[in-house]
């Protein structure tokens, strides 16, 4: 009995062997097989983030020199930011919720109230080919060289063209890449509104960016904005960016802004009063783990639209050196500041002004 099941057994392995080797030798309809091409691709889901703290000692020893954002502090350990960014992107379709939680995210989202504050960015896009793409809701600027997230610089303060804005818009844009140029065209919100202040909700602002890759190493953008604030004076801001990789240890960024502003008088828009801004960043990489960036600015503010601290305005050259070093997703920023400026712009110890001020800080960023 045993010796009759082990032959049934045998015999049903080999007639499951047989038919195995004669159906991998019958022709493949190859029709019948989903090219790669036609296989649907299911939409991916991608989380980035960052957290940063730093320590700031002003030599003047007052916060009263802190003309630029997100490090107006002194002697003080202070909390930037944690952010987090979730990106679901499909074949056509994607959306981007970028979050920010402390007082970099705050300062950012300033016309913001409650949990809208944590809100950089907000959007969803539609690519209908891969040379446009249509995006509707609230994204940052593209207007200058720096950025919101600390990881995305090289210094860690900020100058005075990314200060005085803009930060974000909240709008629809068309985006469109061929080659080496590319273009950008939107209408939005008041400048870093997301939602529009009671009475203003029929005005707009006008975006348009225009880029053009000279070569895999240097790159060109023009940007503007325009159109008339909450305060009903009319803004308009052209901006330029150049960035260009000189080796694999060295590269420079150059952006240079101007914003013509007319002020309302109660019957007609004022003549325009203008500032203006230019910065050069060197950025010089000796070490996969070590780097150095020198920013030298200059900002004129001699209509005192911005500074706000001498009657007659001022201008001033802020020189920033700033150091890198990285352990994987880690960046340790010691950093030194020189502000000069040509007027009583600034603050000492003993409460004099004077045109000079200086600071020391360090910060630590993590992203991932």
């Amino acid at each position: 009995m045993l010796q009759k099941k082990i032959l049934v057994a045998v015999m049903g392995l080999l007639s499951a062997t047989f038919v195995q080797s004669q159906t991998a030798s019958l022709p493949v309809d190859s029709s019948a097989v989903p090219s790669p091409e036609e296989e649907k691709k299911e939409p991916v889901l991608t989380i980035t983030g960052s957290v940063d703290g730093y320590y700031k000692y002003d030599f003047g020893k007052t916060t009263a020199n802190s003309f630029t954002s997100f490090t107006q502090t002194h002697n003080s350990f202070s909390l930037g930011m944690a952010s987090l960014k979730f990106e679901h992107k499909g074949e056509k379709v994607s959306a981007v919720a970028d979050l920010g939680f402390g007082p970099r995210a705050k300062s950012f989202a300033y016309t913001d109230d409650g949990i809208t504050q944590a809100i950089k960015q907000l959007y969803v896009s539609y690519s209908p080919t891969d040379w446009l793409k249509f995006s509707l809701g609230t994204w940052g600027t593209h207007v200058g060289y720096e950025l919101l997230d600390p990881q995305l610089n090289r210094n860690y303060s900020m100058s005075y063209m990314f200060t005085n804005g803009p930060f974000s818009h909240t709008g629809f844009k068309a985006e469109v890449s061929k080659g080496k140029h590319g273009a950008m065209l939107g209408i939005a919100n008041a400048t870093d509104y997301r939602i529009p202040p009671d009475g203003y909700i029929n005005k707009k602002f006008l975006l348009a960016q225009y880029s053009f890759a000279a070569s895999d190493n240097v790159k060109f953008f023009v940007n503007y904005v325009g159109g008339q604030n909450p305060d009903t004076s009319k803004t308009n801001q052209f901006d330029a960016v150049i960035t260009a990789k000189i080796s694999d240890k060295f590269n420079i960024g150059y952006n240079g802004t101007i914003n013509s502003t007319q002020f309302w008088d109660g019957t007609k828009n004022t003549e325009s009063l203008a500032w203006w801004g230019s910065a050069l960043y060197l950025n010089f990489d000796p070490k996969p783990w070590f780097g150095l960036t020198l920013r030298g600015e200059y900002f004129s503010d001699k209509n005192n639209l911005k500074i706000a601290v001498n009657p007659d305005g001022c201008n001033i050259f802020a020189t920033t050196l700033s150091a890198n070093f990285k352990s994987g997703g880690f960046t340790f920023i010691p950093e030194f500041r020189l502000d000069n400026s040509n007027k009583d712009t600034f603050v000492d110890k003993d409460g004099m002004y004077k045109k000079a001020a200086a600071n020391f800080l360090f910060a630590a960023v993590y992203s991932f």
